[in-house]
């Protein structure tokens, strides 16, 4: 593993335990919000989709019938990408805090810990091959 790959491996768990930290700070803090709110969208997200990304590829994608865009198959990846990040995210918090509230055990505190846990599992598991 390289040093960038290491460091944007990490780099979700990091911001998780920055929001962590950030709330060490006084309610309505631009900063707490700010790190809070990022880490929501982007955190969870990008470790999950980095996982299983390699999987899913299944194939380039079809770019148009003329020959004059051929960076075409490797933007509509990064696209795609950065689609699914914030949506994959979305739907972690959003299942996260509904089974903390079935559980009567609900509070932002919990629910940011316990996705900053998953997410730094989610940062050490290994990638996905494709089939």
């Amino acid at each position: 593993m390289t040093a960038p790959e290491l460091v944007t491996r990490m780099l979700p768990p990091l911001a998780g335990w920055l929001a962590v930290g950030a709330l060490t700070l006084p309610d309505g803090s631009p900063a707490r919000v700010a790190a809070v709110v990022v880490f929501l969208t982007a955190g969870p997200g990008a470790a999950l989709v980095r996982i299983w990304w390699p999987a899913s590829a299944a194939g380039p994608a079809e770019g148009p019938t003329d020959t004059w865009d051929t960076r075409f198959g490797r933007r509509s990846d990064l696209l795609e990408r950065l689609m699914l990040v914030p949506l994959v995210s979305v739907a972690v918090v959003t299942v996260t805090a509904t089974a903390l509230l079935a559980a009567h055990a609900f509070s932002g505190r919990r629910v940011l810990l316990l996705l900053t846990l998953l997410t730094m599992l989610a940062a050490y598991c290994p990638r996905t091959r494709p089939s």
